[in-house]
């Protein structure tokens, strides 16, 4: 089953956040992951007004998406967000017809 990570991120320094930005594409694809939001526009439907830029991450699996975070490749990429960004990430396993 699918499993995704969602990230919400305030950027606090756009140019090391971009330095984080170039570095995770090759260590999510490393792990089978791929994006699926990645920025963009937004809007607030219901609720307090979020501001912050989300990020949604598509792994085959919960272990394969655990794997990716906590990988050597993810945490040197993650070491660029250092000082640039505070950021929330919450892993959740994907729905199924039998969920």
């Amino acid at each position: 089953m699918a499993a995704y990570i969602i990230a919400f991120i305030e950027v606090t320094d756009p140019e090391q956040y971009a330095q984080y930005m170039k570095r995770t594409p090759a260590a999510i694809a490393a792990h089978g992951g791929r994006f699926i939001v990645r920025g963009g526009e937004k809007i607030t439907l219901e609720g307090p007004a979020e501001n912050r830029r989300i990020v949604v991450l598509e792994f085959p699996t919960f272990e394969q998406a655990k794997t990716f975070f906590n990988s050597p490749e993810y945490q040197h990429a993650r070491s660029f967000r250092d000082g640039a960004a505070n950021a929330s990430f919450v892993l959740v396993d994907g729905w199924t017809a039998t969920s």
